[in-house]
């Protein structure tokens, strides 16, 4: 089990809980999440211990936007396709080619070390590696989501050599 095996065990992805993530609206709206988490947390500064308050929002927030907006059964927007393309690897990662994996774990390992940054960021109160870390994350996010879409592309019902069985 690696880390996107966790999450998703983590958040209890059901199939209907994926199809409702595959809305662009929760996609783009994780992404917002994270500049109010670190604002949230940073607001330590500000207001002391209230900052648990806002902190609590954004990770519940985290928790409920995959089940909060309606769910797309036919995937068409990009970032819908990245979501059913993530199921397919999440599902059956035999069928992903392998340089698809490479990115992929080359991608995690670039998130976590973003995540590093971030965390060093907000502890020491530093902004370069806060700012940094989350440019780093968002941006190999997009990209993660971006080889989802191409694998869901290749391996859905219908298409040439898919893997229609995989999303089942």
């Amino acid at each position: 089990m690696d880390v996107t095996d966790r999450i998703a065990k983590t958040f209890h992805m059901d199939d209907e809980a994926w199809r409702r993530h595959a809305n662009p609206w929760s996609v783009w709206t994780r992404f917002a999440a994270v500049p109010a988490l670190l604002v949230a947390v940073w607001s330590r500064t500000w207001i002391g211990w209230w900052s648990l308050l806002p902190i609590g929002v954004v990770v519940a927030w985290l928790f409920v936007n995959p089940r909060a907006f309606p769910p797309v059964e036919h995937p068409e927007s990009w970032a819908s396709r990245g979501i059913y393309g993530e199921r397919v690897w999440l599902r059956d990662r035999d069928r992903v080619p392998p340089d698809h994996r490479a990115v992929l774990r080359l991608l995690v390992l670039l998130g976590l070390v973003a995540f590093g940054l971030i965390v060093w960021g907000l502890v020491a109160l530093r902004v370069w590696p806060t700012v940094f870390g989350a440019t780093v994350l968002i941006l190999a996010q997009l990209w993660r989501i971006d080889r989802f879409t191409r694998l869901w592309e290749n391996a859905r019902p219908g298409a040439a050599g898919g893997a229609g069985a995989a999303t089942r």
